[in-house]
């Protein structure tokens, strides 16, 4: 007897008006990234840049669980989960343009956790865990674990974090301020989309700006951090959306966004 379970997409992808929402679907494996999952989820991200009528991402996984990190199985058959040009998971060197909101229920471990921290907001469940622990298997986290923990909560805890191994309850995550929103239990992903909705209410090229200069000028030079935001903030000043946005404004009523 054939399991239906086996003919479904790896990721399943839905749309929520400007909200693409990508869920990990190997629940059986606790969303454990493959090879193919992966290169699903660039080919989503791919299209969540792409297109002017998408201003935010919410990504989340099936079955209770967000993802136990990178599918041993997969590895022992000499697969790495790896896109070219993106990285582990298609996402973790190369985030979309776009915010991506990570709603998180279960565990988000190893390779699961770095995918929480390519981010750019979180939302979990009370009994949400998070964890990187490679070193207990004497592995190191490599997709962005070691770059990514330090910049998101106080460098003590993370080096505790990295070094040890340990879970990480969502509840204390939320007290350190890497999860924006802690819900009820399986609330998560209706947390998540609220937060996208309310984000998506913005104009799209405005928000993919802002998270640009947010993201890359933290190493800029001083003197040089307000010209070099004009490489991202000149385009949206002579957008049809600011000028769309000035108009509403004048005529008391809700702009409509184009993404031009």
């Amino acid at each position: 007897m054939t399991d239906p379970a086996a003919d479904e997409p790896e990721l399943q992808v839905s749309e929520r008006g400007r909200v693409l929402v990508l869920t990990m679907n190997r629940p059986k494996a606790r969303n454990a990234m493959s090879l193919a999952m992966s290169r699903q989820i660039a080919e989503a991200v791919d299209e969540l840049d792409r297109r002017p009528d998408l201003s935010v991402g919410v990504i989340t996984g099936a079955g209770g669980t967000f993802c136990a990190g990178m599918d041993l199985k997969g590895f022992a058959r000499g697969e790495l989960p790896v896109v070219e040009g993106r990285g582990f998971a298609g996402l973790v060197q190369q985030p979309p343009a776009k915010p991506l909101v990570a709603a998180v229920e279960g565990y988000a471990l190893g390779g699961g956790f770095e995918v929480v921290l390519a981010c750019d907001l979180v939302v979990a469940g009370e009994q949400a865990q998070f964890g990187l622990p490679e070193v207990k298997r004497g592995l190191t986290a490599g997709a962005g674990g070691l770059l990514r923990l330090q910049e998101r909560i106080p460098y003590h805890l993370a080096m505790e974090l990295v070094l040890t191994g340990r879970m990480w309850p969502a509840a204390e995550a939320a007290e350190a301020r890497l999860v924006n929103r802690l819900t009820a239990a399986g609330g998560a992903l209706d947390g998540a989309i609220e937060l996208a909705e309310q984000i998506a209410e913005n104009a799209p090229l405005a928000l993919a700006a802002s998270k640009q200069v947010l993201v890359r000028s933290a190493d800029w030079p001083l003197d040089e951090k307000f010209t070099r935001q004009n490489e991202f903030l000149d385009p949206v000043r002579t957008s049809a959306d600011a000028k769309e946005g000035a108009r509403a404004f004048a005529e008391k009523r809700k702009p409509v966004w184009k993404g031009e």
